[in-house]
């Protein structure tokens, strides 16, 4: 689907609510609390977020930095850039598991600096903290306060969150579009959601209902392209 992706306009922007809560609805008012500073306990003020690819981790830690104070940092982010800074009230560190040697050093210096010195940190992986191949120091330390699993949806939550998204936009989906949206293409939500961004902007293009026979047609489209 590179073609597609290609036509679709920038990225929007990720928020907690914008995320699908699902299972995970606890998670999501802790982070909206530290959001609104609200969350001042030791074990609050360290979280730990993990699941496979697409359950989410990217998605609330984005959404984190549209607050004031929030800093995001990742596996590609230079180790130097780790740095505590008084003003930073909460740090954000995703794909952890990708860390580099460097990096690791980094951020254990910085879990270190918010103990002592105050803030949040809040970090992610796709597994969890004692499965992480991380020096040890900072595997334990990634373990110490809150630890969260990000649980996927159902087959009947996204279609249902997928349903309410088209609602929203005004938009008409024939019956059989969103069972076979979801079982012929990528299961994560953004990217379902992508795809449902392009079968409206098709549907305008080509002045069509969005019909199950449409929707086959992009998915062919798009993949003759690739």
């Amino acid at each position: 689907m590179r073609q597609l992706l290609l036509d679709l306009p920038a990225d929007k922007p990720q928020t907690l609510e914008t995320f699908v809560t699902g299972a995970n609805a606890e998670l999501v008012q802790l982070l909206q609390r530290i959001a609104q500073g609200k969350a001042t306990g030791l074990d609050e003020r360290f979280v730990y977020l993990w699941g496979e690819a697409g359950s989410g981790k990217s998605h609330l830690l984005q959404a984190m930095t549209r607050f004031p104070h929030a800093v995001c940092m990742t596996a590609d982010t230079p180790p130097a850039d780790f740095e505590y800074r008084p003003e930073t009230a909460v740090y954000l560190i995703d794909d952890c598991d990708r860390l580099g040697a460097d990096a690791q050093i980094a951020a254990f210096a910085l879990f270190n600096q918010v103990r002592e010195q105050g803030g949040t940190l809040i970090t992610s992986g796709k597994v969890a903290p004692a499965a992480l191949a991380l020096r040890e120091d900072l595997r334990t330390r990634l373990g110490w306060g809150l630890i969260y699993q990000l649980h996927g949806l159902s087959d009947e939550e996204k279609i249902a969150a997928l349903t309410h998204s088209a609602a929203a936009r005004g938009l008409t989906l024939s019956p059989g579009v969103l069972p076979y949206l979801i079982t012929h293409f990528a299961r994560d939500m953004r990217s379902l959601s992508t795809l449902l961004d392009a079968l409206d902007q098709y549907s305008l293009e080509t002045k069509r209902p969005i019909t199950l026979p449409l929707l086959r047609e992009l998915l062919q489209r798009e993949s003759a392209t690739e």
